[in-house]
């Protein structure tokens, strides 16, 4: 059974004289409806690289407006205009399509996914983005979908079953951002998981800071319990990558292997 995310001790209990705060009207976004028509959005892609042989399994798809407005502003401004389920599936697709395009040292990674709250909370979407898989001429056991646990906080049963389905057609599912939410730890034992990313807040202090390093080499090790992969995010310093070295860790992605970096860029430096 998926634990519920609301607890007792966490939520206050509602007075009555409260009131719910009235919705925001949804605001037209006419240069992302734009961008979105035009099919504008760009990507970058982040490598995802082995600790144990420096060597680049995988990348992580982004987003990226090439008039240079940042994703997080992007993301926020789908939102607050109800287009945030299509930015996500524009991007999801078109990095299907891309890598479905991939050759050579592209063609042997794996592609990672980010799922909005607004993509697990729609029914039929596994079956829409495994329809997508197969029209790029991919296979599922190639993309990993990214999730957070803000991903499942309005339906926790419905997304976990969601997912389910992907996994049982090989879709990986990853936890990203690991670490940052108090039910965290709780999901290790109810979803389909087959990775945890530990997010980079954990491991900023990992070099000299004794409790940063008990917490993330207990996470490595937990995972290992579980039989679960450990992605690292951040890593920025030859000595937070020893240390995850030393522990076993599997992956990581950050500015010390390398940045996130559009397709040609990424051709290059495989190359």
């Amino acid at each position: 059974m998926v634990p519920s995310i609301a607890s007792p001790a966490l939520v206050p209990a509602r007075r009555a004289s409260d009131h719910p705060a009235p919705l925001e009207p949804v605001r037209t976004d006419l240069a992302l409806e734009a961008l979105l028509a035009e099919d504008k959005v760009t990507l970058a892609f982040q490598p995802q690289i082995s600790v144990a042989t420096g060597e680049v399994v995988g990348v992580e798809a982004l987003a990226r407006d090439p008039g240079g407005m940042t994703p997080d502003t992007m993301f926020a401004r789908a939102a607050a205009a109800a287009l945030g389920e299509r930015l996500s599936r524009a991007v999801q697709r078109k990095a299907l399509q891309t890598m479905g395009k991939w050759r050579g040292p592209l063609g042997r990674l794996r592609l990672s996914l980010n799922l909005l709250p607004e993509d697990l909370a729609r029914p039929g979407y596994e079956r829409w983005l495994l329809d997508e898989i197969a029209l790029a001429g991919l296979r599922a056991e190639q993309v990993t979908a990214e999730i957070t646990e803000s991903s499942l906080i309005a339906d926790p049963v419905a997304a976990a079953a969601r997912l389910a389905c992907l996994r049982a057609a090989g879709v990986r599912i990853a936890v990203d951002d690991f670490g940052t939410g108090y039910a965290s730890l709780a999901w290790l034992t109810t979803l389909p998981l087959d990775m945890i990313k530990i997010d980079r807040g954990l491991i900023t202090d990992l070099v000299g800071g004794r409790r940063a390093q008990i917490v993330v080499r207990a996470l490595i090790a937990l995972a290992r319990e579980l039989e679960l992969q450990v992605l690292v995010e951040g890593v920025e310093d030859p000595d937070q990558l020893a240390l995850l070295k030393a522990w076993n860790c599997d992956y990581y992605q950050g500015f010390l292997g390398a940045k996130a970096m559009a397709e040609d860029e990424l051709a290059a430096f495989l190359a």
